[in-house]
């Protein structure tokens, strides 16, 4: 007798975090100010991108961080490897 189960997908939107099956209400939150012309580019470049405007802000601080020098690199990597431990 054939197998005519019907695969359902999961109500609601699927995990959209930066990593396989992460969560994006699991990551910590962040507020901060800023003046109202770069919130206003900030939506701007959420709703013309398509992407949430934490991966834009994830995208500006990788870019920054990869303009530094190499030597202050090394020392945001260690640094930031130091914070995440303790928590």
């Amino acid at each position: 007798m054939p197998d005519n189960r019907v695969t359902r997908r999961r109500a609601g939107r699927p995990p959209a975090g930066a990593k396989e099956g992460e969560k994006v209400k699991d990551y910590p939150q962040l507020s901060i100010r800023v003046p109202v012309e770069f919130k206003a580019r900030l939506n701007a470049l959420s709703a013309v991108t398509g992407l949430a405007q934490w991966r834009v802000i994830v995208e500006a601080i990788n870019c920054f961080f990869l303009d530094l020098p190499p030597t202050e690199r090394e020392l945001v990597d260690g640094l930031s490897e130091r914070l995440m431990r303790a928590g």
